[in-house]
């Protein structure tokens, strides 16, 4: 699907021809986008996005129209309108695989290329990332809550329109959710689509039996009955029952039973009891009903039989603690070779200069130790000391462990370099990474800092050019 460069915040495209205006449209420049805060307060995030993002770069072209609209505000000299017609992104993007664990603090995007190139892609580029990274780690957390349980994403009815619909579906089944209910996601990105059906079926029948026989003769061997419409352990259970007894008389089985309301977690062991008890060991369990990670944990502590979690709004909208948005940020770290950084009173807030690696540490058995983020041509091994980009005070040493390469180019001169990738193999990177991950940075509450340090060459860097900030600004 096309996504029009118009989409984007108005002074992109104000820079860019000002850039123009000053010569210095052609000029070399390095941008790195990343986020200063893990999401929900959690202890990592899983990157997602980044396929959209480059079909996006690929496609990046402005029609007539558009030029014609940006032409109407009155605002573009003939010369800068006639540059777009010719524009093309012909940059390099290095960056993690989807599914890959990162962390606060540490480029996720390099892009680099010519000034406007890479100043216009900003906001297309943060809008992709920014909200599936969020949905995906939202989804990491809530299946890491659900233990065995399976994880649908319910969303689409509360997401922030179609768009934020897909994407949601998307970077949920990247997070680890096994399906959705997003019909046209299950056949734009090759999802498997689940559901039940709603209250509406049952009220629209004489009685809530009749409603069950129905929708098993329509369906008989993909049905789950919603049984709280009227009572669930004196009517929905009982009825539901009766329809799984005939429909294994005709040879078929009744695939569930979904509960959307009241204490799931009593109400589904009661559900086990009586399922059990009637000889349907193998009809499962879906609850729903506003789900996320803390009501799903605690469903599970109080001995809760669910087998499946439905997840609607808390999941498409990523709400929770530390959720609304991820914050990621997109800035200029390099021009024409020379590093450029950003300086702010917050030391939290000031960039890191220059083109640089992201490196992860492995231990010996193949766990996660640490990040380090080096200028591109450092020399780092074990036992060299690296530094907390946000607090230079603090440092530790690079323990005995194997460095290995975060991102790697994912696009040159405009153009992908890796085909997209099925989106199974994405949650099982996501899968994966999480169990390397210490055990401690996987808990909810009060997570383990997983460390992200800078390499002595690079905090030099910073220091240099804070220096000379201060020296400038001294002299005026």
């Amino acid at each position: 699907m096309r996504i029009s460069p118009l989409l984007t915040d108005l002074y992109e495209l104000t820079m860019l021809a000002g850039y123009l205006e000053e010569g210095m449209a052609d000029k070399q420049a390095v941008f790195d986008l990343y986020f200063r805060t893990n999401p929900f307060e959690g202890g990592y995030a899983i990157f997602a996005g980044l396929a959209p993002a480059l079909d996006c770069l690929e496609q990046l072209r402005f029609t007539e129209e558009e030029i014609g609209y940006l032409a109407s505000l009155h605002l573009f000299k003939p010369r800068f309108l006639e540059y777009l017609r010719t524009f093309r992104f012909c940059g390099t993007v290095v960056a993690p695989l989807e599914g890959s664990v990162v962390f606060a603090n540490e480029p996720l995007l390099t892009v680099s290329g010519t000034l406007t190139e890479v100043q216009l892609v900003e906001t297309v580029l943060l809008n992709s990332i920014n909200f599936q990274t969020l949905v995906a780690t939202k989804a990491a957390r809530i299946c890491s809550a659900a233990g065995d349980g399976e994880v649908i994403e319910f969303g689409l009815r509360r997401a922030q329109g179609p768009d934020g619909g897909l994407s949601a579906s998307r970077a949920a089944c990247i997070g680890g959710a096994k399906g959705t209910s997003n019909v046209l996601a299950g056949m734009d990105f090759g999802l498997p689509v689940r559901g039940t059906h709603a209250h509406s079926w049952v009220q629209s029948f004489p009685d809530e039996l009749t409603a069950f026989r129905a929708y098993a003769d329509a369906f008989p061997d993909s049905s789950v009955l919603l049984v709280d419409t009227y009572d669930t352990l004196t009517s929905g259970l009982p009825n539901a029952i009766t329809v799984a007894r005939e429909l294994h008389a005709r040879g078929h089985n009744l695939r569930g039973i979904r509960l959307d309301s009241g204490d799931l977690a009593y109400l589904s062991r009661e559900a086990r009891r009586m399922l059990d008890a009637a000889g349907f060991p193998e009809v499962r369990i879906l609850a729903s009903n506003e789900l996320d990670e803390w009501v799903i944990e605690s469903i599970r502590n109080e001995g809760g039989r669910v087998d499946i979690y439905g997840v609607g709004t808390k999941l498409a909208t990523a709400s929770g603690p530390g959720g609304v948005a991820l914050g990621g940020v997109y800035k200029l770290v390099a021009i024409d070779g020379q590093p450029k950084m950003k300086r702010t009173s917050d030391l939290a807030k000031a960039t890191l200069p220059g083109a640089k690696r992201v490196l992860r540490a492995v231990g010996p058995e193949g766990s996660y130790l640490q990040d380090l983020v080096c200028l591109e041509d450092d020399a780092v091994t074990g036992g060299t000391t690296v530094y907390d980009p946000t607090n230079p005070l603090r440092h530790t040493t690079l323990p005995p462990c194997r460095l290995v390469d975060l991102r790697q180019v994912v696009m040159e001169r405009g153009q992908r370099l890796l085909a997209e990738e099925p989106i199974e193999t994405m949650a099982e990177r996501c899968r994966r990474d999480l169990a390397l991950l210490p055990q401690g940075c996987r808990r909810f509450v009060n997570p383990h800092r997983y460390k992200v340090s800078i390499s002595p060459q690079l905090k030099a860097l910073r220091c240099r050019l804070i220096e000379a900030m201060n020296a400038g600004r001294r002299q005026a």
